[in-house]
């Protein structure tokens, strides 16, 4: 741990001004830096395969730490939340701070070589959306993401804290080709399942019940949900059923109805939790 009360440390620049520059990896001048808050999540970036450059906190919160440090070579800098905040831009109640350099993503050939369910995105454009999205793939056995044109960066800080770090354990690649994409898929042997709520569909739970084998789910948008092209790319289009006169419901929530329904039962059945129990209230902090 290596002490610093100095606001213009340039050791602490990669924390600097995070509500200014907020580091948009996806936007122009972005660094291109993974970010995690909070001892939860950044015990889980230290155990992720991406490479932790530094750690930012108050003594309290960084000691916390100590067993997920022991074997980490990485300069854990610790300071008064009064600096902190000047040097983040904001108070920052969780305590601690980590950055990353990114990993490398897999294809999607790669991804889809050993998983039985994919969840397959177009324009989720919503970065707690999408951090509450993998954090339910990551509970409910899903093997991985694809995404496709119009979705957010999910390592983008807020992305991140909402997914309680859990987007940094499920993997993840994007693709250029769309919908041609799902032709990779298929021919790993994926049934496409569109989620929409259009009369016609299939029932979810008939999928479900149908042992249909490999499945790559189509999520869409918060707005209009999926594209005309890539319903017509699907095998199938599914709706979950819905009471009154509910049509549809937030794109993470039907998500985790759908991965539930799809997901093999025994990637969940451990009756004791891996790790200590967290807060579902951080989920969207």
């Amino acid at each position: 741990m290596i002490p610093t009360d100095d606001v213009a440390d340039a050791r602490l620049d990669d924390f600097r001004d995070l509500t200014t520059a907020d580091r948009r990896p996806d936007r122009p001048g972005g660094r291109g830096l993974v970010i995690a808050e909070g001892t939860v999540v950044v015990r889980r970036l230290l155990a992720s395969p991406y490479p932790v450059r530094a750690l930012l906190g108050v003594r309290r919160r960084v000691e916390e730490l100590a067993s997920a440090l022991t074997d980490v070579d990485v300069p854990a800098y610790v300071t008064s939340p009064e600096t902190m905040a000047e040097v983040v831009g904001f108070h920052l109640n969780r305590g601690v701070l980590a950055v990353a350099d990114r990993a490398a993503r897999p294809t999607v050939e790669r991804l889809a070589a050993h998983a039985r369910v994919l969840a397959v995105l177009e324009g989720v454009g919503d970065h707690e959306n999408l951090g509450a999205l993998f954090r339910n793939a990551a509970a409910l056995g899903v093997d991985g993401v694809v995404l496709g044109p119009g979705c957010s960066d999910p390592l983008y800080r807020r992305s991140v804290r909402v997914s309680m770090g859990h987007v940094l354990r499920v993997p993840f690649t994007t693709v250029d080709s769309w919908p041609g994409a799902l032709d990779t898929l298929r021919a790993h042997g994926f049934r496409v399942a569109a989620l929409t709520p259009r009369a016609g569909a299939v029932s979810l739970r008939e999928l479900g019940d149908s042992g249909a084998g490999r499945i790559a789910l189509l999520l869409g948008s918060e707005g209009h949900g999926l594209s005309e092209p890539a319903i017509e790319a699907a095998d199938v289009a599914v709706r979950i059923p819905m009471a009154g006169a509910v049509d549809s419901l937030n794109v993470a929530t039907a998500a985790a109805v759908a991965f539930y329904e799809l997901a093999d039962p025994a990637s969940r059945a451990n009756d004791a939790p891996a790790e200590a129990p967290v807060s579902t209230g951080g989920g969207a902090a």
